[in-house]
């Protein structure tokens, strides 16, 4: 997932709010799943609804993506070594093709469970009232829940924090899931429980897989957008000294990124002053953008009007 991101906004402070506001969030997460799968499935059990002990299980599965995350968001933190010289952010992207795989997991689980109640809807069990009442609970819970941690996750700017966001809506699609169950069930129409698993799963299905599949291109190196290329160059080329740049490439490492760019400077100039516009623009890079680390090379610049044979000669004496 792609961010827009303003001037200064990677600073020290910055990455420690952004660390804290997703461990917050995370934790809240995890306070709302204990709750819920303890009530789901005690209520389950009592009122004789499979679909609220299925419920109540797939929100135990959130606890396994909440600590997921909070396991990643504590290594992506560590500072680079010998062995991660570029960091640890891509533990974020490592657990956005987990959380992926989870759903992809849970969307094929709801379609086999769905199928099975088709081939015999007639012998799902008459439940009672009270699970009703409780899955409108968890279903507003879980959608307030998402809500909650979509708004964090789009202010901390975090792709592996809105995969897991997403994952609670995929709890909330499951309740809402289970209350149409529930109420077809009370009304006599126990069809309604699988028909409506079906389209749900497919749906909890198709966004894992799409989570999952952006997260593996992501650890593959894949490229950020050509508009956020376009800002870093033109951070590049406003740099006092540079001429031209050319050859920038761009790779994602969780949700930073690292660049390789090639840096035109006047070709008359020392490799110190060469070196000393190199370094200028790399700071300004790191400053503006969420760039991790800028490597440069640096290409000398001629002007076509001048001689540059007696500069060089001029130079050598």
């Amino acid at each position: 997932m792609n961010f827009e991101h303003d001037d200064h906004e990677d600073s020290p402070a910055t990455q420690a709010a952004r660390a804290a506001a997703a461990s917050r969030s995370t934790w809240v997460s995890v306070a709302v799943n204990i709750a819920l799968s303890a009530l789901q499935i005690g209520v389950g059990v009592f009122s004789k609804s499979q679909g609220l002990i299925a419920d109540g299980i797939h929100s135990l599965s959130d606890l396994v993506a909440d600590f997921v995350v909070l396991i990643a968001g504590h290594h992506s933190k560590k500072d680079a070594d010998e062995d991660h010289p570029y960091g640890h952010q891509r533990f974020e992207t490592a657990a956005s093709l987990v959380l992926g795989a989870l759903l992809l997991a849970v969307g094929v689980g709801m379609l086999w469970s769905a199928f099975v109640k088709l081939q015999s809807p007639a012998s799902v069990p008459q439940v009672h009232a009270v699970a009703l009442w409780v899955a409108g609970a968890a279903l507003v819970a879980k959608e307030s829940l998402f809500r909650y941690m979509i708004a964090i996750a789009k202010r901390v700017k975090s792709s592996m924090l809105v995969a897991n966001a997403w994952h609670a809506r995929s709890d909330a699609a499951s309740s809402l899931v289970v209350g149409i169950g529930i109420a077809g069930n009370l009304a006599g129409y126990p069809i309604l429980d699988p028909i409506a698993a079906l389209i749900v799963g497919f749906m909890i299905g198709k966004m894992g897989w799409s989570f999952g599949w952006d997260a593996l291109h992501d650890l593959m190196d894949r490229a950020v957008d050509e508009r956020e290329v376009e800002a870093i160059r033109a951070t590049l080329v406003d740099t006092p000294g540079v001429k031209g740049v050319h050859d920038i490439r761009t790779r994602k490492m969780g949700d930073m990124i690292v660049v390789d760019v090639h840096l035109e400077v006047d070709a008359a100039l020392t490799v110190e002053d060469g070196h000393a516009i190199a370094v200028a623009a790399r700071q300004r890079v790191l400053q503006r953008h969420r760039v991790l680390n800028l490597m440069t090379h640096v290409d000398p610049w001629r002007r076509d009007d001048l001689d540059h044979r007696a500069v060089a000669a001029s130079s050598s004496a």
